[in-house]
């Protein structure tokens, strides 16, 4: 397994960027909950002396104990951290395409140090300058920053749909957080939708 590496960063820390941010979005393609973003800046020219984050990865390849576990580690580390969510009746209304880009957009806004260049997975961030920002194909495989805003916003999202599953524990939000599962698949079919799926996402063919 290949790690992310702070090469990206390290390039523009040298060039005089000292709030470098790594954001990352969760959630996208959920059938229920919010889309969730996450940023991360690190302090210029960071070299982890812990080991354990020699683990930090995409938070698709961590398993669950662990991204809890470095969540807490890089919120120790980092000089700012923000989350933002945009909300399922905003996906609904205004389609998950502009509602990430506004999510994005509003976790840059509330970081407590003003970032002055962004790394983003995929994505350019719409409303950021342009020359300020790279985004970057499986950006959370390359660039560590990247790679912690998904843990930070993975982490942050689950504990959200578990709490959303004590409300309507039936669809199990809590094993499979939202994601278009086979469980998932049956509980809409066997329950209908609830007002945490996103219709937007044409959910209606899973009830037949």
């Amino acid at each position: 397994m290949t790690f992310p590496t702070f090469n990206e960063e390290m390039t523009l820390w040298q060039k005089g960027f000292k709030a470098v941010a790594g954001i990352d979005e969760v959630g996208r393609g959920c059938f229920a909950g919010p889309v969730v973003t996450a940023s991360v800046i690190f302090p210029p020219f960071t070299v982890f002396s812990d080991p354990f984050f020699a683990f930090i990865n995409d938070s698709k390849k961590v398993t669950e104990k662990r991204r809890v576990l470095l969540a807490e580690k890089i919120k120790e580390v980092a000089l700012s951290i923000s989350i933002s969510e945009s909300p399922v009746e905003r996906i609904n209304t205004q389609g998950i395409a502009k509602a990430t880009q506004e999510s994005f957009l509003q976790t840059l806004k509330i970081h407590t140090i003003s970032p002055d260049f962004v790394l983003v997975d995929a994505f350019e961030v719409q409303g950021f300058e342009k020359t300020k920002q790279k985004p970057l194909i499986h950006g959370d495989s390359l660039s560590i920053s990247i790679a912690a805003a998904s843990i930070v916003a993975k982490v942050y999202r689950d504990n959200l749909m578990k709490k959303l599953s004590l409300t309507v524990p039936e669809y199990g939000f809590d094993i499979h957080k939202g994601y278009g599962t086979l469980l998932h698949r049956e509980n809409i079919k066997k329950f209908g939708l609830s007002k945490h799926h996103r219709t937007s996402f044409s959910l209606s063919k899973y009830l037949q």
